[in-house]
C-alpha cells in the first residue's frame, strides 16, 4: 500500500451517518457540542492507496475509506492520481476534521452513492439530477449579454464567447444569445443533443459536472470545464464576469470579493482534478 506520510486515523466513524443523543440530567448543550467536536477529530495515522487487480482503494491506516452509504471508495487504475490526491486530502487534515477541505472525497462519494446505478437505491436520482442541470441551460448567464458598460462587454467577449463558440462547434448545435431582458429560448434540438452528452457521462464525470454547474451557476461553463475545453482559471473568470466588472469599476471589497474568487478557483479546481483522467 502506498502511504503518503505519517500523521493520520479511520473514516467509517466520520463518513458514516451519526446521531447524537443527550439526557438533560446528564449533559447540557455545551457538553453535546464538545462531544460532536471530538468525533470530528483526526483519529488516523496514515492515509494511503492500496493497489490490487481490481483497482485502487483509498485507505486510512488499514481501513477502507468509505462513503456515507458505506460503499468502499475504489477507483480504476487510470485514476491513480485522483486516488493519491483523495488520500492527500485526508493526510492534510489537522486536529479537527474540516469537511469543506475534502472536495474530491465529496465528489467521489456523490458519484458512488447517488449517481452510480449499481449503488443508488433510488433509480430516480440520476434522471432528476440531469433534469436539474438542464434547467441551468435555459437560463445560462453566458447567453445573456449586456451592451454596457464597456468593461463588462470586454469580459463577456473574453470569457463567454469562447465557451459559446466551442459548444456550438464541438456539438454542432445552435445556441441563442440575447441582449434583451426577456428570456431566450434554446432550440429543442440543441437541448436534446446536450442532454444526450450529459446522460452519457459516467458517475464520476456527472458528479464533477454537477459540482461545476452548481458552483458556476452555468451549464455551459461547467460543460466546458469537465470536457477540458477551458482551463480552471478561464472557467473561474467566466463564472465571475459580473463581479469582476464591478471590481474594475468600483474596486475590490476585502474579505468578500477575494474570498469568493478563491472559493470559485478551489472548487472548480477540484472539479478539474476529478476528471483529469479523461484527458489521458
Amino acid at each position: 500500500m502506498i502511504f503518503l506520510r505519517s500523521g493520520l486515523r479511520s473514516t467509517q466513524r466520520i463518513l458514516s451517518k451519526r446521531t447524537f443523543t443527550s439526557c438533560p440530567s446528564l449533559r447540557n448543550k455545551e457538553a453535546d457540542t464538545e462531544r460532536a467536536e471530538r468525533t470530528m477529530q483526526r483519529f488516523w495515522k496514515k492515509a494511503g492507496v492500496k493497489e490490487d487487480k481490481d483497482g485502487l482503494t483509498v485507505m486510512l491506516d488499514h481501513r477502507n475509506l468509505r462513503t456515507p452509504s458505506k460503499n468502499v471508495i475504489k477507483l480504476e487504475q487510470s485514476q491513480r492520481y485522483l486516488a493519491l490526491l483523495t488520500a492527500a486530502e485526508w493526510d492534510a487534515q489537522t486536529k479537527v476534521l474540516k469537511a469543506h477541505t475534502l472536495p474530491l472525497t465529496s465528489m467521489i462519494s456523490r458519484a458512488i452513492d447517488g449517481l452510480d446505478p449499481n449503488n443508488c437505491e433510488d433509480p430516480r436520482v440520476r434522471p432528476a439530477v440531469i433534469d436539474k442541470l438542464m434547467a441551468y441551460f435555459d437560463t445560462d448567464a453566458t447567453c445573456y449579454h449586456e451592451e454596457y458598460p464597456e468593461i463588462l462587454v470586454q469580459l463577456q467577449d473574453t470569457y463567454w464567447n469562447p465557451i459559446l463558440e466551442w459548444a456550438s462547434k464541438h456539438y454542432n448545435v445552435k445556441i441563442n444569445t440575447t441582449t434583451d431582458i426577456f428570456a431566450v429560448q434554446q432550440p429543442q434540438e440543441t437541448k436534446d443533443k446536450l442532454r444526450a452528452v450529459v446522460e452519457a457521462m459516467d458517475p464520476q464525470e456527472l458528479a464533477a459536472f454537477e459540482r461545476a454547474v452548481l458552483t458556476s451557476k452555468s451549464f455551459l461553463i461547467g460543460l466546458a470545464l469537465v470536457k477540458h475545453a477551458v482551463s480552471v482559471e478561464h472557467a473561474s473568470q467566466a463564472a465571475q464576469v459580473e463581479m469582476n466588472s464591478q471590481m474594475e469599476r468600483w474596486g475590490e471589497v476585502e474579505d468578500s470579493h477575494d474570498v469568493d474568487r478563491e472559493y470559485m478557483r478551489q472548487t472548480l479546481g477540484s472539479v478539474a482534478l476529478a476528471v483529469m483522467h479523461k484527458r489521458q
